[in-house]
């Protein structure tokens, strides 16, 4: 029976719709519940759709007649558990067929995959390609070109005290994982943790995120289709299937999301000492030095902030930093450039992704409405509320106190902050909690070094944005409170390893300097081989030196 609910909570989903073809983003809270699910031939997106929304409204909502409550959590995991335990995700072969089948199912399925995200973001063909299809592609055949390498075992030297011997590291995956992805980058992000989490031999959990339900449930679908069910699973759902989730236990669980919902995440893992690596964001700056080409800085930060989801990315530009006389240069810069690359009407753009859904339509829009803010507009401010889309929006020196300088934008609007001098850029950027990213655009290497070496961010592109994700033998995390961990290359290999020591002795070679009865000629030996002095070993063995 469908029933009228409230929403009064931060965050509310909504499960199931009909077969009539759901348009999120001028329709995200009308929600029917259809009988049985399907695929539309022509876009490959699921009719039945899990869909989420962030509001304090009223929704018709149907009441769940299954739900994947913890009961059914607890039995997933022991089933995993189980499989995992029969040794066969250990083996080079499982891995290698699943990585194979993870790259067959991006070259087979890019169509559908581009029309998910277009259906949930609005995002366009060629920014789609690039951002998720081409990087979880390229790391995926990495990881495939590298397993052996990265599976082979790492010889070490040993220690005179353990002669003779030989040791090794040894890498073994950690068990059942859990990975929990974000909306913004809903393919990448949840595809390229599982790649290194399978590469490294264990069995995954995928939850996807419910606020972008087109990927979430192309993602249960093709995975059930191409992967190895019995080891890797897709749990499709919202808060109470999250929930579910975090009450069992894991050997490692993968987040990437907001803080606020990291802390819950770390404090469930905390009850079973559970490891995490959190992917969280931040405020990331960019400092602009007045001796830049600026044509060049100002297409580069286009395409860090507007052209990366319309802003809603986790290491995309959230402000600039540059100095008051050169400020109006550098504005006219991307207001020449905006109109390049969107045209006189940006919010007609077909290469403008939409923002999420409502909920985050409104938290910009009431930044931008912010008192003190409003009238610090230099260019854009124009929104349309039932496309979700905000025109690209620059503002001149905005309170320091404002919500906009305070909090992670996670949307297209880019205010400008002024110092005296460039380096007054570093304080300003240490004084907020450390950053994803941060970025400097300057022709001084002796600025550069500075930066580098006094501003603290989990990663730093020079006179560009976001390319140094890209680069796959760096890894990329987080410091403080924009994340714990890392990831990307061989570090998502490593992230979901345990590095395991071994040390191998025969049964040759057993001197009784190290077993009782305890003698001061013991000692004297012992203590010259520990200081790698053989010669006052040997004296010290033939009675030839006496204990100091």
């Amino acid at each position: 029976m469908t029933k009228l609910v409230e929403m009064n909570h931060a965050l509310c989903f909504a499960k199931g719709f009909s077969r009539t073809r759901l348009n999120v983003a001028t329709s995200p809270f009308l929600i029917s519940r259809g009988g049985g699910g399907g695929y539309c031939s022509k876009t490959c997106i699921p009719y039945r759709l899990k869909f989420t929304c962030y509001a304090t409204l009223s929704a018709v909502v149907k009441e769940q007649t299954s739900a994947f409550d913890g009961k059914e959590a607890a039995l997933l995991v022991e089933e995993l558990r189980s499989n995992f335990n029969t040794g066969r995700t250990k083996s080079y072969e499982w891995r290698i067929s699943q990585l194979q089948s993870i790259a067959k199912m991006i070259d087979e399925k890019e169509k559908c995959i581009t029309e998910a995200l277009y259906q949930d973001l609005s995002k366009p063909e060629l920014e789609a390609f690039l951002a998720e299809i081409s990087n979880t592609k390229s790391s995926c055949m990495l990881a495939i070109k590298e397993l052996k390498n990265w599976m082979a075992p790492e010889t070490v030297k040993t220690s005179v005290t353990t002669f003779p011997s030989s040791a090794q590291i040894v890498s073994e995956p950690l068990g059942v994982v859990l990975v929990i992805s974000a909306w913004n980058f809903p393919f990448l992000l949840s595809v390229e943790p599982v790649i290194g989490a399978i590469a490294a031999g264990n069995a995954v959990v995928l939850k996807p995120s419910e606020i972008a339900p087109a990927a979430s449930s192309l993602l249960a679908k093709l995975f059930s289709e191409y992967l190895d069910n019995t080891t890797i699973r897709v749990i499709e759902g919202g808060v109470p299937e999250t929930t579910a989730l975090l009450d069992q236990k894991w050997d490692k669980i993968f987040f990437t999301g907001g803080a606020r919902v990291a802390r819950i995440i770390m404090a469930a893992a905390a009850k079973n000492l559970t490891p995490v690596v959190l992917e969280l964001g931040g405020k990331c700056p960019a400092l602009v030095d007045s001796d830049v080409n600026l044509h060049v800085a100002a297409r580069r930060i286009i395409a860090g902030k507007w052209a990366c989801n319309s802003g809603q990315a986790c290491i995309g530009v959230d402000y600039v930093i540059t100095t008051k006389d050169f400020a109006s240069k550098l504005i006219d810069a991307l207001k020449t450039e905006l109109e390049t690359f969107f045209g006189q009407n940006a919010l007609e753009s077909k290469d403008l992704s939409r923002i999420v859904n409502s909920f985050h339509f409104k938290r910009l829009e009431s930044m931008l409405k912010e008192n003190g803010v409003d009238n610090k507009i230099v260019h854009g401010g124009q929104t349309t509320e039932d496309k979700l889309k905000i025109s690209p929006t620059i503002l001149l020196d905005v309170p320091e106190a404002s919500s906009m300088m305070q909090e992670e934008i996670f949307g297209p609007l880019l205010p400008v902050f002024t110092v005296q001098k460039i380096e007054d850029g570093f304080q300003v950027i240490r004084s907020k909690p450390k950053p994803l990213a941060a970025y400097l655009f300057t022709n001084s290497a002796e600025l550069q070094k500075q930066f580098v070496q006094n501003v603290s961010a989990g990663g730093m592109t020079i006179n560009d944005t976001v390319l140094h994700v890209t680069v796959k033998d760096m890894p990329f995390g987080g410091v403080g409170e924009s994340g714990i961990g890392a990831y990307h290359g061989k570090f998502s290999y490593e992230t979901f390893s345990h590095k395991k020591g071994v040390l191998y002795r025969s049964f040759s070679g057993d001197a009784d300097l190290r077993y009782p009865p305890y003698t001061p000629k013991k000692k004297m030996v012992l203590k010259a081989l520990i200081s790698s002095n053989i010669f006052a070993a040997i004296l010290a063995f033939f009675g030839l030196s006496k204990e100091p």
